[in-house]
């Protein structure tokens, strides 16, 4: 049952809250980590009404209150535009608008108000808060207004293309894991890799002392391992699709594995070489191979047209 307008934007005012409050306790987690409490609405209050006499107490409460004024607002809006177009909340929806608009609202104020403020807190914690902040509100919205349209994984059953494609990509993303996971324990220091890259993602790590193997970051870390994957996965399907329909693209799915490849390479690679010293590039290029390979056995396995259709072209050997 859909409520009317106004009702919609009570409630995604109240979304909008709590998408703040995700946002709020995301931070606080990163600045527990680091070691100062409050440190990102401090720095934020410092900047926009630092005065020498204002007390870190009072800059973290203005802060706070542009904080979560800015989401009030974000939900009202979101919420009456929800309505109004008749659109079912759903999590995908959700990621896009954390991901889009959310890190939009949050670059452009900074901008109109000081420059200087941009570069104050890491891209990845800015994304990844806001897209988690973004799947709170629609859930949030889902439940409020009672829509009776599947929101979670549920909705996955009228995409099988994108079902399928997160299945591989997570076979894919397994593989890497397991095999990092044993030079890890080769060499005595467990979640090493993870660690060291996610402490150079989310906490700006730029050498091997500063590498944290906090639960947070290696978690924070492969959410995001998980999502590259589950792209790539939709991405093979797409092109393993594409195939059965006409063969003559099986060596795009042989360029699509090697741009793959490559491209992991080059973003491990930009991450930071001091840390990724501890990381040796062959074992990289070896796990993303094993990545790769597991990925396309499990597509030529599970699409026996797919099969058919290559090996009639003459792109596989007969049996």
């Amino acid at each position: 049952m859909r409520s009317t307008r106004q009702s919609a934007l009570v409630h995604g005012v109240v979304g909008g809250l709590l998408a703040g409050g995700i946002v709020a306790l995301w931070f606080l987690a990163v600045d527990i980590i680091a070691g100062d409490p409050l440190l990102t609405p401090a720095r934020l209050g410092a900047n926009l009404f630092g005065q020498p006499a204002v007390s870190r107490g009072v800059l973290v409460f203005l802060y706070t209150l542009l904080h979560f004024g800015a989401f009030a607002i974000f939900g009202g809006v979101t919420g009456w535009l929800l309505a109004a177009t008749a659109t079912s909340p759903g999590i995908l929806l959700g990621l896009f608008l954390g991901a889009s608009v959310l890190d939009a609202i949050h670059y452009l104020g900074l901008l109109v108000t000081d420059q200087r403020l941009l570069n104050v807190l890491p891209w990845a914690h800015v994304v990844g808060a806001n897209m988690l902040a973004g799947v709170a509100f629609m859930l949030y919205m889902h439940r409020v207004e009672h829509e009776e349209s599947p929101l979670g994984i549920g909705v996955l059953r009228d995409h099988p293309l994108v079902a399928e494609g997160l299945k591989i990509g997570a076979i894919g993303a397994a593989a890497v894991a397991v095999w990092f996971f044993l030079i890890d324990i080769a060499g005595g220091v467990p979640f090493h890799t993870p660690a060291a890259l996610g402490s150079v993602m989310f906490l700006g790590a730029s050498d091997a002392d500063a590498v944290s193997a906090a639960p947070g970051v290696i978690a924070a870390y492969s959410v995001v391992h998980l999502g590259l994957f589950g792209a790539a996965g939709i991405v093979f399907v797409a092109i393993a699709r594409r195939i059965e329909e006409l063969p003559t693209l099986a060596y795009m799915a042989l360029l699509a594995a090697i741009l793959l490849e490559a491209a992991t390479f080059t973003v491990l690679v930009s991450l930071g070489e001091a840390v990724l010293g501890t990381i040796s590039l062959w074992s990289v290029g070896i796990g993303n191979l094993l990545a790769v390979g597991s990925m396309a056995w499990w597509i030529w396995k599970t699409h026996p047209m797919l099969r058919e259709r290559v090996r009639a072209e003459g792109f596989a050997a007969n049996p």
